[in-house]
């Protein structure tokens, strides 16, 4: 199936069926949602608002019985208070599915936070006002697609498992070479890896909101899942080897991969940087050192990040680095020559995704 999309801001988009919504949630290693746009329209008064919102098809996404979230953000538009706003597209789904609906507001969504755990899943709906233009999505996939479900287990600075996945596609690493992180922490880089190297489906264990629409082919999934589980691979085809001087971390890293079903394919070993084997290249060095973001932090990772680049040219020359960073100074200290492949956020924090050549030990 061939699905043409477009980049827009914060996303990707394109225009499928049920069946490409399925396989999105089921084999994207990088999103964090997948919204379905099911309205947008313009609005400049409430009573326009209410007249459009009845129009909206909410019994395809919604069961009467089913209790429903909004996530409402007003910007740059007459109708500015997002409760307001809210309220009027709750009496709107109820006036489709009866007075009994079971409509809460959520909280917005911040890329620093979990999701929280919750009893009955709800269905999401997000609704943004930008312009006088109202446009209304509904979320398929519940729960953040980075939580695989495998990292339980977390060592200091966890990183999430979709931010992983990105800094392999970014330094080009499709599972046809060594992997190695010298600072696996609780392992995320490398089952991230060994996934992709195995061809698993990160979202092949995952429950997703649009299995509870009304108009869902439980059939449709049951083959994709079955196609997805026929095409892995029973090890990985590469070395993936990871290690920390934490033994807390390698036991973290150890459980999470043991729930992702790759730990046989990651090897895991308590040792400092200064004890990397060497190993012929080519492959990729992939990790997320300490950033040094607190003031006087960054002064005392100098030697670190001055080791990392002396290791890796004496046991990984002809590789590639890739690595998270968020401070230009301690980039320097490695020695080697690095170029960014994209920027965004982790834990909060600015950082860039930083890539080079290792060369050989002089």
């Amino acid at each position: 199936m061939n699905i043409s999309g477009r980049v827009a801001h914060g996303g990707v988009e394109w225009t499928g069926d049920l069946e490409s919504i399925a396989r999105a949630n089921l084999w994207l290693r990088t999103a964090s949602r997948v919204l379905v746009r099911i309205a947008e329209f313009r609005a400049k008064t409430f009573f326009e608002l209410e007249r459009h919102a009845r129009k909206i098809p909410w019994a395809r996404f919604l069961a009467s019985d089913a209790p429903a979230e909004l996530r409402v953000t007003c910007r740059k538009s007459r109708l500015y208070h997002s409760d307001a706003v809210a309220e009027r597209m709750t009496a709107s789904i109820s006036y489709t599915l009866g007075a009994d609906s079971r409509v809460t507001t959520a909280p917005p969504e911040r890329d620093d936070v979990e999701d929280a755990a919750t009893g009955a899943p709800s269905q999401l709906f997000v609704v943004r006002m930008l312009h006088d233009v109202c446009t209304v999505s509904v979320d398929s996939s519940g729960t953040r697609l980075h939580q695989r479900g495998y990292r339980q287990a977390v060592a200091k600075a966890p990183l999430r498992e979709t931010l992983a996945a990105a800094m392999l596609f970014g330094a080009g690493w499709n599972g046809d070479s060594p992997l190695t992180d010298p600072m696996c922490g609780s392992g995320t880089i490398l089952i991230e890896g060994a996934m992709l190297a195995r061809r698993i489906a990160p979202g092949a264990d995952r429950r997703f909101s649009f299995l509870d629409w009304p108009e869902t082919d439980r059939a449709v999934w049951s083959r994709l899942l079955e196609e997805a589980r026929n095409g892995q691979l029973d090890r990985s085809p590469v070395r993936i080897a990871g290690s920390d001087r934490d033994e807390g971390a390698i036991a973290a890293a150890t459980a999470n991969a043991g729930r992702a079903g790759v730990d046989a394919d990651i090897e895991l070993t308590g040792r400092p940087i200064s004890s990397m084997d060497v190993m012929a290249a080519p492959g990729l060095v992939a990790t997320n050192p300490p950033y040094g973001v607190r003031i006087g932090e960054a002064d005392q990772l100098r030697n670190l990040y001055a080791q990392l680049g002396n290791v890796l040219r004496r046991s990984r020359p002809g590789w590639t680095l890739a690595m998270l960073s968020a401070e230009p100074r301690l980039e320097s200290q490695l020695g080697l020559r690095l170029e960014e492949r994209f920027r965004t956020r982790n834990g909060g924090i600015a950082v860039r995704l930083m890539t080079g050549a290792v060369p050989s030990a002089r």
